[in-house]
């Protein structure tokens, strides 16, 4: 510690903490931790989706429905089933009259398969549903 000289005597230690570059330490580790949690939520769940080349933006919604190759079905990122999710939609919708859908599902799922699920949506009260997709990058020719 730095001991505070003046006019020869001393006056005692120097204690002031300057707090500023902690704080600035601390924004940047929550930024990174913000970063990381959201790369590791999306490696948890590995779906092959399907390229469109007209595939807009994606949407923020209430309910996420992906269905895996294998036909495991997971509702906002949690294993279900059938049931689980018209159960889940049907009290949802009930409370939010704008509660919106989006259905993944891999390129490798039967598509009679996706129907029952945009069925499975629409019958428990959710008009407005979504099929996610994968952009295309398209490169045209000169």
């Amino acid at each position: 510690m730095a001991a505070q000289t003046g006019n020869g005597e001393d006056e005692g230690l120097l204690a002031n903490i300057n707090i500023i570059p902690f704080v600035d330490i601390v924004l940047v580790l929550l930024i990174i931790f913000m970063l990381t949690s959201i790369a590791i939520v999306r490696a948890s769940m590995v779906v092959n989706l399907p390229k469109a080349a007209t595939g807009g933006a994606r949407v923020e919604s209430t309910v996420n429905i992906v269905c895996n190759k294998d036909g495991s079905l997971m509702l906002n990122g949690a294993r279900s089933n059938v049931d689980e999710i018209g159960k889940f939609v049907k009290r949802e919708s009930a409370a939010n009259s704008k509660l919106q859908a989006v259905i993944a599902a891999d390129k490798g799922v039967e598509y009679g398969h996706v129907v029952d699920l945009i069925d499975l949506v629409k019958r428990n009260g959710v008009s407005a549903f979504a099929l996610d997709v994968e952009r295309e990058i398209s490169i045209s020719p000169p």
